[in-house]
């Protein structure tokens, strides 16, 4: 099911019109780092069920605003004293010994639970930039 909504580009024209492109990517990157951080939250919520030292919490880290194949995106990885970005996939999908580990899953979880908020999210932060 697909949907072709007619005037997008016109609109997007409209707005870099009355607000420069440099506003418009201010704007944008403000709206990603408030949809970014609902999501951080919410992963921190998911992981907290199998937190044994927090390491994998505390080295929960967003990247700037950058632009990857024309789309500005905000990366969120692990980087930390730890290392916990090794062992994160291991948690997320399970291994050949230990298939289903505590928490097995839990990034795809996050995602699904914070779509909406973070749509809301996105949508509020460009409302107040424009």
């Amino acid at each position: 099911m697909s949907v072709q909504v007619d005037g997008l580009n016109k609109l997007l024209n409209e707005l870099e019109k009355r607000y420069g492109k440099e506003r418009m990517q201010e704007i944008s990157d403000e709206a990603l780092k408030s949809g970014a951080a609902v999501f951080v939250n919410e992963l921190k919520k998911e992981f907290q069920a199998f937190k044994d030292t927090g390491a994998s919490l505390e080295e929960i880290t967003l990247s700037d605003p950058m632009s990857i194949s024309g789309v500005r995106t905000i990366k969120v990885h692990w980087s930390g004293p730890n290392n916990r970005y090794r062992i994160i996939h291991l948690n997320e999908f399970g291994t050949v010994k230990n298939p289903n580990p505590r928490g097995k899953g839990a990034i795809a979880k996050a995602l699904r639970n914070a779509e909406t908020a973070y749509k809301n999210a996105i949508r509020d932060s460009i409302r107040r930039g424009v």
